[in-house]
């Protein structure tokens, strides 16, 4: 029987094959024979059509036996590397899922263990001791002292009334005077609370990189003008609109036209650390960009104070004891309870500062140059996370110090442990001063930046490079808080206590 079916398959082939030769063949004598023959060549094209019908038909059962016969093929797991499958939108979704459903009960089992926390009255005094004493709000006016006397001597410069030696000695003093005088107001101040200390002295570390640009580039400009020998034309300070068509047209500055109190205070509320003469300008303020930007500010500035007072703050009190006894289980136990809010906060804290806040004062003031951050998430070296998570900063570390070294002869890695030793100093400095205690764990934690950057340079790459960043983030700034907290507790109470029973 199976003989018999095989020999009418290769029959009906046979046939198949003979009918369309012969109608190929019949096409073919009727046009070697020049006639014009309708009904044949309706007959020829229709038994071709046939014939390509067979072909399909008989192809498409070829192709279902050989699927029938062999369902394998050469292709890697989609896991694998060398698959080349990278949409894993799924799995980041459930990593989404599953942080949101642990911090859900995280957050529950605070709340049913201490309660609500959250306390707006306690907030204001960590800003204010006496509510008839302001000592940081007036700190932070008495600065534009500094900046005139900035302004001032950059004129004297212009004129040519002072050489610049005396002016580069003026400026060393205003500087000078910039750091010193707040940091000597905190420690002296017993009315000054630590929070508004930390905030008097960041403004204060804003001027000084302000103000120093601002001296660099005029000086800058002062050797231009000296090379090319010949006048700079003067001009209004801030350049005036004119609007055509829903467009703004900016005039340019020159210098010294540039040197008024309505450029230097536009540069100095302006979100940047970099002067210029002539700062890209947006064409007009968009209020609904504006109010979203308010609406995110105020919101995310609660919600950080409410999961600082709410989840860090009895944290933080339960991990005094183990670190006083020097119980190392628990103290790990603590860094890592500590690590997910500190890290949560610190996210938010980013969010708010570097979209929110420097969007809106942009916004505001027209500034067009929004690239206040860059892709830090995907960072996958120390160097690429510290130059690409804070760009206003970066910038400034790499137009007036960084390439300044290299100019002068100092080498690449040398030039760059100077840039991590500059910001460590100003991590101190803002924490240190502020707490009137010096334990040096701020500076310390900059600096391991630097044997961290190069083993991770030298051993990880890609996804581990990546991983290892995101471990130091999450892990290294809760051992500094705790480092401080704890000597903050000694310090001023005697002895670290236990704050309540940990779960």
């Amino acid at each position: 029987m199976g003989d018999r079916r095989d020999r009418c398959a290769v029959t009906r082939r046979r046939r198949t094959l003979t009918i369309c030769g012969e109608a190929a063949a019949a096409g073919a004598s009727s046009r070697r024979a020049g006639r014009k023959d309708p009904s044949g060549a309706e007959t020829h094209r229709n038994a071709t059509n046939n014939c390509e019908q067979v072909h399909e038909t008989s192809k498409s059962k070829d192709d279902g036996l050989k699927d029938r016969i062999s369902c394998h093929r050469l292709q890697e797991s989609l896991l694998s590397s060398e698959s080349g499958y990278s949409n894993y939108r799924g799995i980041l979704n459930w990593c989404v899922v599953m942080l949101v459903l642990s911090n859900a009960r995280l957050f529950l089992e605070n709340l049913i263990k201490y309660g609500i926390l959250v306390d707006p009255i306690q907030v204001v005094s960590l800003f204010l001791k006496d509510p008839y004493s302001w000592p940081a709000a007036c700190l932070i006016i008495v600065s534009n002292v500094f900046i005139m006397a900035a302004l001032y001597t950059e004129r004297q410069l212009a004129m040519g009334r002072i050489s610049e030696s005396t002016g580069t000695f003026l400026y060393c003093i205003n500087l000078i005077a910039v750091l010193c005088f707040p940091s000597a107001t905190v420690l002296t101040l017993t009315s000054m609370t630590p929070v508004g200390g930390i905030i008097a002295l960041l403004v204060y570390t804003v001027l000084f990189l302000k103000l120093y640009s601002y001296r660099d580039l005029n000086k800058w400009c002062r050797e231009i003008r000296h090379i090319q020998a010949r006048k700079l034309s003067r001009s209004n300070s801030c350049p005036s609109v004119q609007r055509a068509n829903g467009n703004a047209a900016h005039s340019n500055v020159t210098y010294p036209g540039n040197l008024t109190h309505r450029d230097m205070y536009y540069f100095i509320f302006a979100p940047t650390l970099c002067y210029e003469l002539n700062f890209p300008r947006s064409s007009r303020i968009r209020k609904r960009f504006l109010l979203r930007r308010l609406f995110e500010m105020l919101f995310l500035m609660q919600l950080q104070v409410g999961l600082i007072q709410q989840w860090m703050v009895p944290t933080i009190q339960n991990s005094m004891k183990p670190f006083q006894d020097m119980d190392l289980s628990r103290m790990v136990e603590r860094l890592l309870k500590l690590a997910v809010p500190n890290h949560l906060i610190w996210l938010i804290f980013f969010y708010w500062l570097f979209h929110s806040s420097m969007n809106f004062v942009a916004e505001l003031m027209q500034f067009g140059d929004r690239e206040f951050y860059r892709d830090w998430w995907n960072s996958e070296t120390v160097p690429y996370f510290w130059s690409n998570w804070n760009i206003p900063v970066h910038k400034w570390c790499l137009r007036h110090f960084y390439k300044p070294m290299l100019r002068r002869g100092v080498n690449k890695l040398t030039a760059q442990i100077a840039v991590f030793f500059l910001s460590a100093f100003f991590h101190e400095y803002l924490v240190s001063v502020p707490l009137k205690m010096f334990r040096l764990w701020a500076f310390m934690g900059m600096m391991a930046q630097v044997p961290l950057a190069m083993f991770v340079g030298r051993f990880l790459r890609g996804n581990y490079g990546n991983a290892a960043v995101w471990i130091s983030l999450i892990i290294g700034q809760p051992i500094a808080v705790l480092m401080y907290v704890h000597d903050y507790y000694v310090l001023h109470y005697g002895s670290a206590t236990e704050g309540g029973t940990s779960p």
